[in-house]
This record gives structure tokens, C-alpha cells and sequence, in this order.
């Protein structure tokens, strides 16, 4: 009888963590749309692991300043593309890419933020090294667990010339917590070994990764946009950020719309291209 019981525990346990690592490949999307109005070329960029990204680069002259964009979790870099005719209008190359488990680009084991931080930086060296791109004006922009890629990069790289923001959570632990809630599974004792095999799969604690601390170590000029009404992520989650910034070195923009989407995207991409403008010296 006991050694039924352990056996059926084990098994459980087993099961337990293989749906916790299932859980970690993101939903795949595939691409729906190519950029429009505009000139591009459909890249391929080594990752971490021999694996390749995938997406569209759009140039903007010689010498032009860019931007490394990135989705959200289970996104692609087609659901970015609402945000290139004002940026390229701007004056800005861009690049798009899907992470791993994304879109276009090649499978992995698992999606996290540290994965996604590594497709980034791999994205933003290849855009350092375009001929037609000043590579002391280099940028990124990422969208929620993006987002938080985005300030975990720029943390890393003093090269980075400045962070957008878009709908970042401030702890990996406090948007868990609240999928646990919306899943309906109690914390203890469930939901704690959870969040510990989430951190021991990805092999990094979330104290070292979330973007409430991280922004603290960013020495360019950060601009978190955040919508008014995300209820994915609370506007809190943004203050609690910025609160943790360097003084000046990070604003708040809060802005109409909830966490997939804005109610109006012009407005908002005006103020984002004067905060790059200004962090260009433009």
C-alpha cells in the first residue's frame, strides 16, 4: 500500500512538473501581416542555443538611429507592426522580430525573460552592426514580458541609447501570483513550488530579472508607457518601477487602453518619438 501511494505521489509530481514546463512554451502565433507602406527585408538572426530569429527589417537611411522591437508573451512581430508608420515616419530603422517559440522564429525548450533578454541583445548587436545604422543611437522597445527583456538588456549593455516601455510588470512573482488567482490555485502549497520550479527551470531567481530592480542598474533614459485600464497588469505594477529608478532617469506615460492594446496609438507614439528624439540628441 505505501509503495502504491509513493508511486502514485511520484507520478503526480512528475506530471506536475511536466505541465509547469509545458506551460513555459508560450502559445505559438504564426504571422498574419508583413510591414506595409514601407521598405523591408525579411531577416534571419542567430540566437542563443544555434537558434534563429525571424522578422522584418526596416531601414531609414544612412547614419539613421534604430530600434530593436520586440512582443509580448505568446505575440510576434506582426502584432508590433501598428507601431512603425509613426516611428519610421520619424525617422527611425526598425527592426521586428519574433522571440523563440514565436511567430516565425525557431522552437527552444521554454520561453522566459531571460530568453527573451538573450533574442533581444542578439537582435540589437545585429542592428549595431549595420553599415547604415549609427550605432551609438540604438534603442529598444519591448511590449510586457518584452518590456521587461527590454530593461533587463539595457541593465547589461551601457550601449543602449534608451528603453521603451510598454506594459511591463514590475515581478515576475506578483504576475504569477495573479495568474495563480485567475487560475483558482491556492498559493500554498501548490502555487509556491510552482513559482520555485519556474525559477529552477529557467535558472534565475525573479529578484534578479524583474524589472523593478533591474531598472535601477539602466543608465539611459527609460520611458514607461503603461494603459489606464490593464487589468494583466495594474498600473501599480509601472509606478512601482519607476519608483525604483534612477532619479531623472525615468517618466511615466499612463495612456488610455489595457494591456494588448490602446484605445488611440497616435497620440502616444507622438510623445514616444519625442522621448527618443530627445534621447538621440535629435
Amino acid at each position: 500500500m505505501i509503495e502504491g501511494l509513493l508511486t502514485f505521489l511520484a507520478a503526480g509530481w512528475l506530471g506536475g512538473n511536466w505541465l509547469i514546463r509545458r506551460g513555459l512554451r508560450a502559445p505559438r502565433v504564426a504571422d498574419d501581416a508583413t510591414p506595409g507602406g514601407v521598405a523591408w527585408q525579411a531577416v534571419e538572426i542567430p540566437t542563443a542555443n544555434r537558434k534563429i530569429l525571424r522578422g522584418w527589417w526596416i531601414p531609414s537611411g544612412d547614419g539613421a538611429p534604430a530600434l530593436a522591437v520586440v512582443h509580448g508573451w505568446g505575440g510576434n512581430a506582426a502584432m508590433m507592426l501598428p507601431l512603425v508608420g509613426a516611428l519610421h515616419d520619424a525617422g527611425y530603422g526598425l527592426l521586428l522580430f519574433s522571440a523563440r517559440n514565436h511567430g516565425a522564429s525557431d522552437g527552444d525548450t521554454f520561453s522566459s525573460l531571460p530568453r527573451f533578454a538573450e533574442d533581444l541583445e542578439h537582435a540589437f548587436d545585429w542592428l549595431r552592426g549595420r553599415s547604415e545604422v549609427d550605432a551609438r543611437h540604438v534603442s529598444l522597445l519591448g511590449h510586457s514580458v518584452g518590456a521587461g527583456a527590454a530593461l533587463l538588456v539595457a541593465a547589461r549593455r551601457r550601449e543602449v541609447a534608451a528603453v521603451v516601455s510598454l506594459s511591463a510588470f514590475a515581478h515576475p512573482e506578483g504576475m504569477m501570483r495573479r495568474w495563480l488567482r485567475w487560475k483558482g490555485i491556492p498559493y500554498l502549497p501548490l502555487g509556491w513550488y510552482v513559482l520555485a520550479y519556474v525559477q529552477h527551470v529557467i535558472g534565475h531567481r525573479f529578484d534578479d530579472i524583474a524589472p523593478q530592480h533591474t531598472i535601477a542598474n539602466i543608465a539611459c533614459p527609460v520611458l514607461l508607457v503603461h494603459g489606464s485600464e490593464d487589468e494583466t497588469v495594474p498600473v501599480g505594477d509601472a509606478q512601482d518601477i519607476l519608483a525604483a529608478a534612477r532619479p531623472g532617469s525615468a517618466r511615466l506615460l499612463l495612456i488610455p487602453g489595457h494591456h494588448e492594446g490602446f484605445d488611440d496609438i497616435a497620440g502616444p507614439l507622438t510623445e514616444v518619438v519625442k522621448f527618443l528624439d530627445r534621447a538621440s540628441g535629435r
